[in-house]
């Protein structure tokens, strides 16, 4: 599928250097722009580190790390981009100030997507002067790697947008997921947050180590979750008759207080619990390695579940 040839990322964190990986690895020339110091070459160490990952997973014939330019202005990152994905700190003053300076500089057919994971599209879209063309792009890290984005439209979006934005995430290799409701934090944060919670409850309580916890999703429900997510992982646990069996013979128990709901109150001990858990399981290994073999260990899962679901519903 043919995509916009240009775009620009402004932002280059974790998640704007992602973007960048992708993009570049999709063959896509990148116009970049970050007012911090030292952005560049952060971002161009950045992505000769994760190249390999990028390579494993299998790239347009012109991908190159050459098509990254860094520029000094926002305006000269926008002005002639046909895709924009916006990427600055996750505080409403900030993004609707920098959204009111692209939104200024760019084409008027040019699509601005935020990487925001808790601000609505709706809010982000006010005050603008084209406020339609600015979406909920909402990727998950490594996003270069993890292929769900989050696409969320606001009360000015319309269909054609939406339709557009779409098809450009497609065209990299991603799986958008339109949600056609606004809520706070989107869908697939609200589920990680309610198990958090509840994991952050079991440390604090005392029931369980961090490490405990981890190993509990790794050797469980993780490894189903990877092929089959929540729904069907229980539509299997009612036998023959499938979910109809499980809700049956299950539901009553939803109604027992097994689990908080509520998260607990961050006291500095339970920093402490949940900092040294993490410190004591990572031991010595630097973050990095440990990012390099989370790397290695998602690009050979990713080719596992596409070949259990070749057709997914969200493609």
């Amino acid at each position: 599928m043919s995509h916009s040839k240009t775009v620009a990322v402004i932002g280059t964190g974790v998640i704007g250097n992602g973007w960048i990986g992708r993009f570049l690895a999709q063959g896509l020339d990148v116009i970049a722009f970050d007012p911090a110091e030292g952005a560049e070459k952060h971002t161009r160490k950045v992505i000769k580190q994760i190249w390999p990952s990028l390579e494993g997973l299998g790239m347009a014939e012109d991908a190159s790390q050459d098509r990254l330019t860094f520029v000094s202005t926002l305006k000269e990152a926008v002005q002639s981009s046909d895709f924009i994905q916006e990427n600055v700190p996750e505080r409403e003053d900030i993004k609707k100030t920098v959204l009111t300076s692209i939104d200024q500089y760019a084409k008027p057919e040019a699509i601005i997507g935020s990487s925001t994971s808790g601000i609505t599209a709706t809010t982000l879209q006010q005050d603008l002067q084209h406020p339609g063309r600015v979406i909920v792009a909402h990727p998950f890290n490594p996003v270069y790697i993890l292929p769900l984005v989050e696409l969320v439209g606001g009360e000015a979006t319309d269909g054609t947008t939406m339709e557009k934005a779409k098809k450009f995430y497609q065209s990299i290799e991603m799986k958008p997921l339109v949600i056609n409701k606004e809520i706070e934090g989107h869908v697939a944060d609200r589920l990680m947050e309610a198990l958090w919670r509840e994991a952050l409850h079991l440390v604090n309580d005392g029931i369980v180590t961090t490490e405990e916890v981890d190993a509990a999703i790794i050797y469980g429900a993780g490894l189903r979750w990877a092929q089959m997510g929540p729904f069907l992982t229980f539509h299997l646990a009612g036998g023959e008759q499938g979910m109809r069996h499980m809700l049956e013979q299950f539901g009553p128990a939803l109604k027992k207080p097994w689990t908080k709901l509520e998260a607990p109150e961050l006291t500095d001990e339970l920093k402490e619990k949940v900092i040294e858990g993490c410190e004591i399981h990572a031991g010595d290994v630097p973050i990095s390695e440990l990012e390099d073999k989370r790397n290695e260990f998602l690009v050979r899962l990713l080719d596992l579940v596409e070949d259990y679901w070749p057709n997914s519903k969200i493609s």
